[in-house]
């Protein structure tokens, strides 16, 4: 399957901007950052994550933990020759009990990836809450799952793909909407 680039839906400025903005409503919803950790969702749910932390560090002059979860063990979509999946160790240098995970993710699509790294975390402890936060929610959903912090909603059709580019994956910072041919 080959994709085509259809355009660009967010540049460095914006996805920054978003990324500002989901960092103060996290810091508001939670009354302070007292008990909130951030995981971001192997691979480009770190970056994020670590983007959001500097953010909060900046605005209110703590830094936040940040690990990172593998949920390639609890996905439920996977096809038949990724049955065996290779499961790298999520690193997470903090124990979940009690605290507030704020789960972080590039994209939201069907929500499966964010029931297994619901699930992921579960298997790890018992949180306080479980918190999400996206950069990109492009819609249908196939679990009742939403997120509490969306950088920018994008409807798409199901021919379309979301894709996210942060520098320490694709070289720069930005959204772009391909489409499959």
């Amino acid at each position: 399957m080959e994709l085509v680039f259809k355009a660009e839906l967010m540049d460095e400025a914006a996805v920054r901007r978003a990324i500002v903005r989901i960092s103060h409503e996290i810091i508001e919803k939670n009354k302070g950052t007292e008990d909130t950790v951030l995981v971001g969702i192997r691979r480009r749910g770190m970056p994020i994550s670590s983007m959001i932390a500097e953010n909060i560090e900046k605005i209110e002059g703590v830094r936040l933990p940040c690990g990172e979860l593998d949920i390639k063990f609890y996905r439920d979509d996977i096809s038949p020759e990724y049955r065996d999946p290779t499961v790298m160790p999520s690193k997470l240098p903090f124990d979940v009990f009690d605290k507030r995970v704020i789960l972080v993710d590039d994209v939201m699509f069907t929500g499966r990836t964010a029931r297994a790294a619901i699930e992921a975390i579960f298997a790890m402890g018992r949180p306080r809450c479980i918190q999400l936060a996206v950069l990109i929610d492009r819609g249908h959903r196939e679990l009742p799952i939403r997120a509490d912090y969306v950088g920018k909603n994008v409807p798409t059709s199901k021919s379309e793909v979301i894709s996210v580019h942060v520098p320490e994956y694709d070289g720069e910072l930005c959204v772009k909407l391909l489409s499959k041919k």
